[in-house]
């Protein structure tokens, strides 16, 4: 961000213009920093540290009141990051439009929502406000790009290092044999009988209706299965037509060690590879049809396997540091100025704030750097 005597005027043309516009009964917010011409105020300041502390209870409740008083110093100093990644951003170009239709439609997709007006509605529901939910999206899309871009392309792994950190860690990668299904659920669906009076109970089905449920539940599985079979992707068969919890994520129900299947299921499962899928198969819930999407050996995996999670793992590694220095340079080209009381611990010894000075000749305020700097 260039520091430029514009921005400065700017921000003080601002400071001088609003107190004539506050009416006497108007809550004024309280500003606690000023970044270039943005501001950061306390109500803002104050849900983000509301929203660490309730983050901490839930992640680690025995720890909470050590881990909140680490990590609330920060608050202000993710605050001020926010708003120089989003300045950047700006510069930068990056809006961030395609990408925030592209993830709301992905939600409306997981919530079985037919239209974008219904994911409105229903975070509405929630008490969120729609506009400020779609601009915390849109914040966190445009940070995430400068990171990727500004920082994330710059870092470089070697593959010296991936074999490094695999030796220095074989004793952790060691697991036990498991696989991760995906399911396929139809459920029988058995018409119930209309109550012969108001005060009677409806009377349950016949043999002969369950029956008939049963044979179209294991027809309709049949049919999938067939159509799994002849290229029909598991996932896409599994949001439309699963019936189990598990449709909206394409069926997943994640992984299963030995013995925490019935013998019949552990069977059948164990004994295929990544990507076989079993016959149909009778359970209580109706017809289900599973899918082995990982199948992993007991043991330490080779290198070639878990590579790409090595990968991830160095890339956060070297990614904090190198974010953190970026940081740091962005604030070295900015103007910051924070209250009294409060402290940016990613301060940077080398930044400078706008000072305000009496011109004696103009009679007016102006803002300057501070002396070493040199006056505009």
């Amino acid at each position: 961000m260039k520091k430029t005597r514009f921005s400065l005027l700017l921000a003080a043309g601002y400071a001088l213009l609003l107190p004539s516009l506050w009416a006497a009964d108007t809550v004024v917010e309280e500003i606690i920093a000023r970044v270039n011409n943005e501001i950061i105020t306390r109500t803002e300041y104050v849900r983000s540290r509301d929203q660490v502390k309730q983050d901490v209870q839930q992640q680690d409740a025995a720890n909470a009141d050590r881990v909140f008083n680490e990590k609330q110093r920060d608050v202000l100093r993710d605050l001020i990051d926010q708003q120089l990644l989003l300045q950047k951003g700006k510069d930068l170009g990056i809006t961030g439009d395609t990408e925030l239709i592209k993830r709301l439609d992905e939600m409306r997709k997981q919530m079985n929502l037919e239209t974008m007006e219904d994911l409105e509605k229903a975070a509405e529901a929630q008490g969120a406000s729609y506009e400020d939910f779609k601009q915390n999206l849109r914040n966190q899309i445009v940070t995430q790009r400068v990171i990727g871009q500004e920082v994330g392309q710059h870092l470089s792994l070697g593959k010296d290092e991936v074999k490094k950190f695999y030796d220095e860690h074989r004793a952790e990668m060691e697991q036990p044999e498991q696989v991760r299904l995906s399911e396929i659920l139809i459920a029988p669906k058995t018409p119930a009988k209309p109550a012969p009076s108001a005060d009677a109970k409806p009377e349950p089905p016949s043999e002969a209706d369950t029956e008939a449920a049963l044979a179209a539940a294991q027809a309709k599985a049949q049919d999938l299965l067939d159509q799994i079979h002849k290229g029909a992707k598991f996932a896409d068969l599994a949001k439309k037509y699963s019936e189990g919890p598990s449709a909206k994520d394409g069926g997943d129900l994640s992984y299963f060690k030995r013995g925490t299947l019935s013998k019949e299921l552990e069977d059948k499962v164990f004994a295929m590879k990544a990507g076989g899928v079993t016959d149909v198969i009778r359970t209580k819930q109706g017809y289900v049809i599973l899918q082995a999407t990982e199948h992993q050996t007991a043991g330490i995996p080779p290198l070639k396997e878990v590579e790409p999670r090595i990968q991830d793992a160095l890339y956060m590694e070297k990614l904090q540091p190198a974010l953190r220095a970026y940081l740091t340079t962005l604030r070295e080209e900015a103007f910051i100025d924070i209250k009294g009381g409060y402290i940016d611990s990613g301060a940077s010894t080398k930044q400078t704030k706008p000072v305000e000075t009496t011109d004696k000749e103009a009679n007016a305020k102006k803002l300057k750097k501070k002396k070493k700097l040199g006056v505009f």
